[in-house]
């Protein structure tokens, strides 16, 4: 099996070699016409990955720059290095606590390879974008609803992670993952709207509930200095009038005191004896 072996790389060996020579004939025989054909030029954000004969070229991608192919034998693919956005479709997941969500999300990524990102994967920018709608409806549907709405930041860290170690092998690098909306269903929005004003509505009892008490404490205190000093509510009864005759008013209540009254029911009963 070796020596089969040993004899296919010479046979391929040799035909390469008579290949390569019928193909510099070719590029002499149809000077200076040929030059337009073998002269490729590569970006300076891209690399060409090149195989001769079938077989990938040795030192990896070739760039930036001007790059010499061999008619016939020679075949290249250029590979774009920039940072690539891709827009992850409304997805339909179904959360840990059995609520159907609608998510979308947005992912960056760029090939840190791109001899792996050819020689590795049919098409690197497809499969990971396929890859990209599976983690994210993954991701979501192990968390329950309240997370997914609180803790955008720990559930893009988590996919950016899980992404960029699966894609590692394809040559791309995953550099971010963010949630861009979670849409609820129409019904329990309306539930958690009603939770939230029931909720308000019971904080805001309870804040003039303590209100009132702190009220009623300051009145107990207050009537307690009033009534260790008699003159003290006469002086609160001017007060009252000043307060009322600032307003503009056309009337005018006269608070009477009651032990004015009860003096004279007192002197009735006295003249009725």
């Amino acid at each position: 099996m070796v020596n089969e072996a040993d004899e296919s790389e010479g046979d391929a060996g040799v035909c390469g070699t008579i290949l390569t020579a019928l193909s510099w004939a070719l590029i002499i025989c149809t000077l200076p016409f040929s030059l337009c054909v073998c002269f490729k030029v590569v970006q300076e954000y891209e690399r060409a990955v090149i195989f001769r004969l079938g077989r990938l070229m040795s030192g990896g991608a070739k760039g930036p720059g001007v790059l010499f192919i061999l008619p016939c034998i020679e075949i290249y693919t250029k590979v774009d290095l920039r940072s690539c956005v891709y827009d992850i479709p409304p997805q339909e997941v179904l959360t840990k606590d059995s609520v159907t969500v609608s998510v979308d999300a947005v992912v960056y990524y760029r090939v840190s390879n791109a001899t792996v990102s050819v020689a590795n994967v049919e098409n690197a920018h497809h499969s990971t974008r396929l890859l990209a709608q599976t983690t994210l409806r993954n991701t979501l549907g192990m968390r329950p609803l309240h997370e997914i709405l609180s803790d955008r930041d720990t559930i893009s860290s988590s996919m950016q992670l899980t992404l960029d170690e699966a894609t590692d092998a394809w040559g791309i690098k995953v550099e971010r993952v963010e949630i861009k909306d979670v849409r609820l269903p129409v019904q329990l929005q309306r539930a958690m709207a009603a939770e939230a004003e029931a909720a308000r509505e019971a904080r805001a009892k309870v804040i003039a509930a303590e209100g009132e008490q702190k009220a009623s404490r300051a009145l107990r205190e207050a009537s307690e200095v009033i009534g260790d000093s008699p003159a003290a509510l006469q002086l609160r009864y001017l007060q009252t009038l000043n307060t009322i005759s600032a307003e503009k008013n056309s009337t005018i209540v006269f608070p009477l005191p009651i032990d004015l009254l009860t003096y004279f029911v007192k002197a009735q009963e006295a003249v009725s004896k």
